[in-house]
């Protein structure tokens, strides 16, 4: 027995998401809902909506997100890709919410990025200013008044640079700080680690700040709402863990209370010849998307088309293997020469693949349509959609063109922890979303024709699919948009 409010209720619920209904009613087996279809696709199958508001705890701050592996000084390995990666791919979530990013930190030209420009990835450059160097001078300063700081003696033993030691230990337990690694003792401060330190103040300025008039002791207003989140593979979490310890004890404050950790799993590699660097592996899966393509399309021209589409490909595949899989869990690299495919249905080339073929069936309607074989698209007011009669037709609607707000929205999530600093992200949410879109579309795709002989009685089915299929690109270019990939025009 279903309540009569419970029927009313569902009966009188509005809003863009909410989809017409045609039957609402008791059965024998509870309450039955049915929808009307033609009128749900009149109404989604107009303008896409636009990003879902930004949750309440992102409207009113920003978010600075701290990436400490762009500080490595050994060459990079896949490993600190992951956590680049996830930064990257949050950031631009982030900021589709209508959230303010700042990302720290800034790369110098001191050391090479190519490998960063290859995968598309969008960072800030600095070579660094005054308004750093004094900064680091305040913060020397709180080390000299820090009950926590002790001098180093200089012997054999001393590490070169070394400023002092701070007791972090105490720290943690007088505050109360839980989750913490236990072993965490004495850090030994060095000048690096106040530049570190340095760039996350200058980052916690430059976010917007709800009360700019008030400017308490420390060089932050108290009202700022900015939330702090340090991306890290858990390689580098106990350092990472001493760096938020060492900022709290130097500049007590909301903002530095504020700091959240986001672990990335480890990233195994199988049948490695040595520990393999990030340019290395970069360079092997261009080979494997090369050879995968020839196998798939025969010789390829060399020309400059067909190179941009394998990098592009390439991308592809690295961004989802690297953030298909939650950002706790262990991912595991296969370097052999037959673990790239462009047959694979969870691949990144997968979801460019079909993403090309709406770019091609839309370029051969055009050409169809200069050509005088098919009359333009109408406006979505003149459409009849009660056509679209296919089982396949209904799930990308309500499987895809419905929830993809929300998907984005859900993406950028970033709880604050009930207990302790590590939090967790949906950071694999837009590409499972986009894996799934690629195989059920495929589905479709092979099944239905969509462009038919050019028969005045077709068209006004293939118009309908026309534009569920125009949902479903602009779908696909605004989810690999966040991925920072380009939509292919050709595959």
């Amino acid at each position: 027995q279903v309540p009569p409010e419970a029927m009313s209720a569902v009966a009188s619920l509005r809003g863009p998401a909410v989809l017409p209904l045609q039957v609402c009613q008791q059965t024998p087996a509870g309450l039955a809902v049915q929808v009307r279809r033609p009128d749900a696709f009149q109404r989604l199958l107009g303008p896409l909506p636009g990003p879902a508001p930004p949750a309440a705890w992102a409207r009113t701050g920003c978010v600075v997100l701290h990436c400490p592996a762009l500080r490595s000084p050994a060459p990079l390995r896949p490993r600190h890709l992951r956590s680049i990666l996830l930064a990257d791919h949050l950031a631009e979530l982030l900021c589709a919410q209508g959230v303010t990013v700042q990302l720290v930190p800034a790369l110098t030209e001191e050391r090479s990025w190519d490998i960063l420009q290859q995968l598309r990835i969008h960072w800030p450059s600095s070579s660094g200013g005054s308004s750093l160097t004094d900064a680091v001078s305040a913060l020397k300063a709180a080390l000299g008044r820090c009950p926590c700081a002790t001098a180093c003696e200089q012997g054999p033993g001393t590490a070169e640079g070394v400023i002092c030691k701070v007791h972090l230990k105490s720290f943690v337990e007088q505050q109360g700080l839980l989750g913490y690694d236990p072993s965490l003792d004495v850090l030994l401060v060095t000048e690096g680690t106040l530049w570190s330190l340095a760039e996350l103040q200058e980052a916690v300025l430059q976010c917007p700040v709800s009360d700019p008039t008030a400017l308490p002791a420390s060089r932050f207003p108290s009202s700022s709402c900015c939330s702090i989140v340090h991306v890290v593979n858990c390689e580098e979490e106990f350092q990472q863990q001493q760096l938020d310890v060492l900022w709290r004890i130097l500049d007590p404050g909301a903002h530095t209370a504020l700091q959240k950790h986001l672990v990335c799993g480890p990233v195994k590699v199988t049948n490695p010849s040595s520990p393999i660097g990030a340019d290395q592996y970069l360079q092997l899966r261009k080979r494997q998307m090369y050879e995968a393509s020839v196998i798939k399309y025969g010789e390829l021209a060399e020309d400059e088309a067909w190179t941009e589409v394998i990098d592009i490909l390439t991308v592809a595949a690295i961004r989802f293997e690297m953030l298909s899989t939650a950002h706790r869990s262990q991912i595991t690299l296969d370097l052999e020469n037959n673990s790239i495919s462009t047959k694979g249905t969870k691949s990144g080339a997968f979801v460019m693949y079909n993403c090309a073929r709406l770019a091609t069936l839309f370029d051969s309607f055009q050409r169809a349509v200069e050509q005088g074989t098919y009359p333009p698209l109408p406006p979505v007011s003149e459409l009849n959609f009660s056509c679209l009669r296919e089982e396949g037709e209904w799930l990308l609607l309500f499987n895809y063109l419905l929830p993809f707000p929300e998907v984005l929205q859900q993406a950028a999530q970033l709880p604050p922890p009930s207990k302790g600093i590590r939090i967790t992200a949906n950071t694999e949410t837009v590409c499972k979303f986009l894996i799934q879109l690629s195989m059920d579309f495929s589905s479709y795709y092979n099944r239905v024709h969509i462009l038919g002989e050019p028969f005045p009685h077709l068209f006004e089915q293939m118009f309908a699919r026309l534009q569920l299929l125009g949902a479903v690109r602009d779908v696909f270019h605004r989810a690999l948009a966040t991925l920072h990939l380009p939509p292919l025009s050709q595959i």
